[in-house]
């Protein structure tokens, strides 16, 4: 145990579409954490909303009167407010009263509650594998692996091929919601309840999924699945084997043959069988139903089966700040998962990549000048990798073509406000400069209006150093002097499309910094 005076007290609330769970943890000068107490509660949100759309008032007052039960356990505690973090995760993202239900947990419990996007729930639960998983298991960062979750609304799903984040999603396909459909799909066959219903239902409606997943990567080469949940630790519990404290394996036929055998259960069966809630019971069948689909499309020979959750990986998160390694990790999946993307739409990979070095290098040496922060380095990285994507669709306008791929996209580890600036970004990469008639542009907010400003400038500038697509180009030195932003190119035989280029393009750079770029 850590002998810490100054360690810091830290809860983590998670409200999910079975119910409401609570993690109280403390955190460590040196980086560490230990969970001290958890909690869950039964609340039936998905019931709600993936019915109606909505949550209802029943629904409302026994969710509220849970967080006002674990405001009162948190205040024994002693934890500030400071330290409390609230979030919600699929059912209230769709919830369309969902901005009327954070206002009232803000007033009548004082916690203030943030939705968790999907590609961010990703994100989260990648920390929280990557934790459990350490390198006790070196096929799964050397080989092609996959990372799912099936939760009560959503379907959480990562591809990486060596340990490189190839495509992350998150689909609507949840235990919750295919119950719901399949009593709709079966109806016409004389009932509903058991696993071969299911099955139906659930082979006609992922076909589609399975196709676009193996378009990013052959499933049939993944050689190890991770499995979080609920649903695969009680399996891990029943058939698996210890790997190390946070994480069980399951040999992929006993994995099989032990879903084979609950393909017919009830519910009452699961309760009576596994000593389990009503509302773990309900998703058990689909849940691991959906895993059994995905294992037997796939080439592994066991499941890994983390024993972590979110709230796990939102604990890593917080504490990973001061682990610039990990930072450094999770920025090149981000990349990793951004050129994937490019390959999708048969992207010039060698000019987005060239120019995305020549924007880090004009980045790092005006660090004072533009402001910017690391988190913003990588969007402008994101963006120059991808700037011209568009061209998949026509080359003409091919910067408003790209805006809408990269907006109507999921690239792992940004938010969904992060890819619409990328996406003005790249809209702003050649042309004229948006005004306020272009819509997507000023929906934005003042600040993040500027951010595109100024790293459309800077991508500018290093697009058109080049501009024939060549690379000649090789290495770029930065030099400021009072008026002017000069940059040494070393070495090259021609420089007349690239001088012509920063003619063209310089002129946003200078309007935004107050430096005349010069090419030498």
């Amino acid at each position: 145990m850590i002998n810490d005076k100054h360690a810091t007290l830290t809860a983590i609330i998670e409200i999910g579409s079975t119910g409401i769970r609570l993690h109280v943890a403390e955190i460590y000068t040196n980086g560490e954490w230990r969970v001290l107490d958890r909690a869950t509660r039964p609340v039936s949100l998905g019931r709600d909303v993936f019915t109606s759309g909505v949550l209802s008032r029943e629904s409302v007052l026994e969710c509220l009167s849970v967080l006002q039960n674990y405001r009162e356990l948190l205040a024994g505690w002693g934890i500030a407010d400071n330290n409390i973090h609230v979030i919600a995760t699929s059912a209230l993202r769709v919830a369309r009263n969902r901005d009327v239900f954070i206002d009232r947990v803000m007033q009548e419990t004082g916690f203030n509650l943030s939705i968790v996007e999907g590609i961010e729930e990703n994100r989260l639960m990648y920390l929280a594998v990557r934790f459990a998983l350490k390198q006790d298991l070196p096929l799964f960062w050397r080989a092609n692996s996959m990372i799912i979750e099936i939760g009560g609304g959503s379907t959480e799903i990562m591809l990486l091929r060596r340990g490189q984040m190839v495509s992350a999603h998150s689909l609507k396909m949840g235990t919750i919601i295919i119950d719901q459909q399949s009593r709709l799909a079966t109806a016409g066959y004389g009932g509903f309840g058991t696993g071969i219903l299911y099955e139906r239902y659930l082979n006609e409606n992922i076909r589609n999924t399975l196709g676009l997943l193996n378009m990013q990567m052959d499933l049939a080469h993944v050689r190890t699945v991770a499995a979080a949940g609920a649903d695969a630790r009680l399996v891990a519990n029943k058939v698996g084997k210890e790997l190390n404290e946070n994480c069980s394996i399951i040999e992929r036929e006993d994995f099989l043959k032990f879903v084979g055998t609950l393909r017919n259960y009830s519910i009452e069966d699961c309760i009576h069988q596994f000593g389990i809630s009503y509302a773990d019971a309900e998703g058990l069948v689909p849940g691991l139903l959906v895993l059994k689909l995905f294992m037997e499309r796939t080439g592994a020979a066991h499941v890994a089966v983390p024993l972590v959750t979110i709230r796990d990986g939102y604990l890593i998160d917080l504490v990973s700040g001061v682990d610039s390694s990990l930072q450094n990790e999770f920025f090149s999946q981000i990349i990793a998962s951004a050129v994937n993307l490019g390959r999708k739409y048969h992207f010039d990979e060698a000019h987005g990549r060239h120019v995305a070095d020549h924007c880090m290098t004009i980045f790092d040496a005006l660090v004072k000048e533009h402001g910017m922060n690391r988190r913003h380095r990588i969007m402008l990285e994101t963006a120059a990798i991808l700037h011209d994507i568009g061209t998949y669709i026509k080359t003409s306008g091919h910067q408003k073509h790209g805006q809408y791929i990269i907006a109507n996209s999921e690239i792992f580890g940004l938010h969904q406000d992060e890819l619409l600036i990328i996406a003005n970004v790249v809209n702003c990469h050649r042309g004229d400069p948006p005004t306020q008639s272009d819509i997507d542009f000023m929906t934005l907010q003042r600040e993040e209006r500027v951010l595109v400003f100024k790293m459309a400038s800077i991508l500018r500038v290093a697009d058109a150093l080049d501009r024939g697509h060549t690379q000649q180009i090789k290495n770029i030195t930065v030099e400021r002097r009072p008026e002017t932003v000069v940059l040494h190119v070393g070495k090259v035989y021609d420089l007349s499309l690239e001088l012509m280029g920063i003619e063209e393009k310089g002129g946003m750079f200078q309007d935004v910094f107050g430096y005349k770029v010069i090419l030498n």
